[in-house]
């Protein structure tokens, strides 16, 4: 039995889980199965798959489509590994990725797990810029798996692992936006730990253009709103930050009417932006565009966020399943 299950859902991504499995041909701990479910694609990776079963333990399956969560719970299913891993498949592995989880389990046993994600150097401008956006502690507060954060580490399926008796007595993800932090927090309440392992990171190439960025990042405005609502004391305050930071801009945009001089703060913090992203990049084009993502990731989410709250909590309105389903038509 491999220790390691790696399930990985897929709609329509061959090109994607070619570079995920090349990936995987590269670990240095050769422990584990892949689990690859089609979700009723119409453009499967079946042929791509093919080129790598003799290099990896792959195992691959086509079902209707479902979405990611009842597609990552039919996966857990035929998993046959001790400790279940997730990931998502527009992802590259480094080398030693295994190895290094699996050395910290053995230091230090966890029940689950999340990791860092990050840009690696071949990426591109855009790729990094969002990368940024969505990694640094100016932008979240180091929620994704920074060490220095402000809010508890909660593991999310862009780098998470749990062992098979969490998934026996806690069960799988829910069908809906925040599906991963839902379980990651029923994992903590039924008593299981949980840690960051900081040095257990994944690349994440992120194929999205600005359009679909936006969406993405206002859905999980929209889905901290429900995640608060089902897990009481949930919210923390950086929850809240890019929501005041939308009203806090709209206040200085309103106020530079009458003093010119009023946004300056916005004006600093977005050139922060500008210089700790083409630090970290080494380039000025990535600085430029991510201020441009910082934005979307700090306007939509807040946006969605203060949308759901009002539709929800005001107005006591909560369509969750239409959401849903509107959200997977639009993909």
């Amino acid at each position: 039995m491999p220790y390691f299950s790696i399930i990985i859902p897929v709609y329509n991504r061959p090109a994607e889980v070619e570079e995920l499995a090349e990936s995987l041909t590269l670990q240095s701990c050769k422990d584990f199965e892949l689990i690859l479910v089609e979700d009723g694609s119409t453009l499967p990776c079946s042929d791509v798959i093919e080129q790598y079963r003799d290099k990896i333990t792959i195992r691959y399956f086509f079902k209707e489509n479902s979405g990611r969560s009842l597609t990552r719970n039919w996966g857990m299913e035929q998993a046959k590994g001790e400790y279940l891993l997730f990931f998502d498949s527009d992802f590259v592995i480094p080398p030693d990725y295994l190895q290094t989880v699996k050395t910290a389990l053995n230091q230090h046993y966890t029940d689950c797990y999340g990791g860092p994600d990050r840009a690696d150097d071949s990426f591109t401008d855009l790729q990094k810029a969002i990368s940024f956006s969505m990694t640094s502690f100016l932008t979240t507060g180091g929620i994704r798996g920074a060490k220095k954060s402000l809010e508890k580490f909660t593991p999310r399926t862009f780098n998470m692992g749990f062992s098979r008796k969490v998934y026996q007595e806690v069960g799988g993800f829910k069908d809906m936006f925040g599906e991963d932090i839902d379980l990651s927090l029923r994992i903590r309440k039924a008593g299981f730990t949980t840690q960051l392992i900081p040095e257990a990171f994944v690349y994440h190439k992120r194929r999205v253009s600005l359009n679909s960025f936006y969406r993405q990042v206002h859905v999980f405005g929209m889905a901290r709103v429900d995640l608060s609502l089902m897990h009481p004391g949930s919210l923390k305050a950086v929850h809240l930050l890019p929501s005041l930071f939308l009203l806090g801009s709209l206040l200085l945009l309103l106020s530079s009417l009458w003093h010119p001089a009023a946004t300056l703060p916005l004006w600093l913090y977005l050139l922060t932006i500008f210089i700790a992203a083409s630090i970290e990049y080494k380039k000025i084009s990535v600085g430029a565009l991510s201020i441009l993502t910082a934005a979307i990731q700090l306007y939509g989410y807040g946006y969605g966020f203060l949308k759901a709250f009002i539709k929800k909590v005001v107005l006591k309105r909560n369509d969750r399943q239409n959401e849903l389903e509107k959200y997977y038509k639009k993909k």
